[in-house]
């Protein structure tokens, strides 16, 4: 029985010696405080030329805090107005003894009438002088009665209206007699001579034709020059 009691205790024993300790995490990972390691790591950076990174932004942000804020606003307006031509200050914000040339201000634009602003009127003239000026004003105004339309002038020649109205024939439908030997060539030299269809027809008719055949113009005998057409003249007849 004492021998399985010894037994045991020395068990427990080594099994207790094989148990890996249970490590302290307030102590510190392989060093003793969090502090020190940093700044001896530092301290190791420093000494192989890598270190002192972070202490660069706050050297950056001391020299920059050197430069008060009025500062830094008066050389950005200076800026802004070398690079678009305008004074440095156009607000006036900025130092006040500084020599700066400011455009000046334009109080009426060209073209505006002061005749409704009464100070502006009074400094010009008086208020006799202003009932004289209104007095002739009304005396100078005319009113112009409106008169008849005056008569269209009336020719021995037939309108484009008229005759369109009297024929009945479509375009390129023959009715007068033609000479067919170099007609198109001489249509084509006749017709280039006139703006539009119109007037080319207006001419026609007014050196006969379309009996006659007029410098050419009309090679296919429909009594059309030029490739003008009646038809406009026909349906804005049927539509009135």
């Amino acid at each position: 029985m004492m021998r399985r009691a010894a037994f045991a205790v020395i068990s427990l024993a080594a099994l207790a010696a094989c148990d890996p300790p249970v490590p302290n995490s307030g102590a510190g990972v392989g060093f003793g405080s969090y502090s020190d390691y940093q700044a001896s790591r530092e301290a190791e950076l420093i000494a192989s030329g890598e270190g002192g990174t972070a202490a660069r932004p706050m050297a950056i942000s001391s020299e920059m805090g050197a430069t008060s804020g009025d500062d830094i606003a008066e050389d950005a307006m200076a800026a802004i107005g070398r690079a678009s031509g305008a004074p440095a200050d156009p607000t006036g914000q900025l130092e006040q003894g500084a020599d700066v040339a400011l455009a000046g201000t334009v109080e009426n634009g060209i073209g505006i009438s002061a005749e409704n602003d009464f100070s502006a009127v009074t400094s010009e003239r008086s208020i006799a002088e202003d009932a004289a000026r209104v007095a002739a004003n009304r005396q100078a105004y005319e009113v112009v009665e409106p008169t008849s339309v005056p008569a269209r002038p009336s020719g021995s020649g037939t309108s484009l209206v008229e005759f369109a109205l009297s024929t009945t024939n479509s375009v390129g439908q023959p009715i007068y007699s033609r000479l067919t030997v170099g007609a198109q060539a001489r249509a084509e030299r006749s017709c280039a001579k006139y703006p539009s269809p119109d007037l080319a027809q207006d001419a026609f008719l007014a050196g006969g034709g379309p009996q006659r055949n007029v410098k050419g113009m009309d090679p296919d005998g429909d009594g059309f020059a030029c490739s003008w057409d009646p038809r406009p003249f026909r349906l804005a007849s049927r539509s009135n």
